[in-house]
């Protein structure tokens, strides 16, 4: 039962970094089009012409 002085803590910390890090992902708009990404990769467009 010791342990869990130590495990409970570490797993709230470890979620609160989960958390945070969800929370910046969302506020720079990461998840704006998710469609249009899979439409580019479906592309056969893109295949052939690589950028430089």
């Amino acid at each position: 039962m010791e342990v869990l002085a130590y495990l409970i803590p570490i797993s709230l910390i470890l979620g609160g970094i989960g958390l945070l890090f969800f929370i910046f992902t969302v506020r720079t708009n990461q998840y704006d089009d998710p469609e249009g990404d899979a439409q580019r990769i479906l592309n056969s467009e893109w295949d052939d012409h690589p950028k430089p």
